[in-house]
């Protein structure tokens, strides 16, 4: 089997760029990490004790709906967030596949260099 079947599939590759890209900044990765050990919360309740404002992290989120990792439900007046666990299961399935392929190349070095 060549190098090239045995990489990860374009298209995987490119469903999870958008994932990637939103989690590369640390305001959205922080309010990943709070939704993950919180559950559902409000806007109010991802701003306590920040500096950051309700704006600003709207439109974080705003960013983080667009690449499918969280989803809102408005219940009464306020909108509550939560994780699409789903999304951030495929980003962990495809660092599992980079990480074997990188893996596997280390083996192939070490055994080249072995020999």
């Amino acid at each position: 089997m060549s190098t090239r079947s045995k990489s990860i599939a374009v298209p995987v590759l490119q469903r999870a760029a958008p994932v990637f890209a939103a989690l590369g900044d640390a305001t959205r990765l922080r309010l990943v990490a709070l939704l993950c050990a919180g559950g559902a919360m409000s806007i109010a309740q991802l701003t306590v004790g920040t500096e950051i404002s309700r704006q600003a992290v709207t439109k974080h989120l705003q960013v983080l709906a667009e690449a499918g990792l969280v989803r809102d439900a408005k219940l009464g007046r306020e909108r509550r967030w939560e994780l699409e666990l789903s999304r951030i299961e495929e980003a962990r399935r495809s660092l599992d596949a980079i990480a074997a392929q990188w893996d596997a190349a280390l083996l192939r070095l070490k055994n080249f260099v072995e020999d």
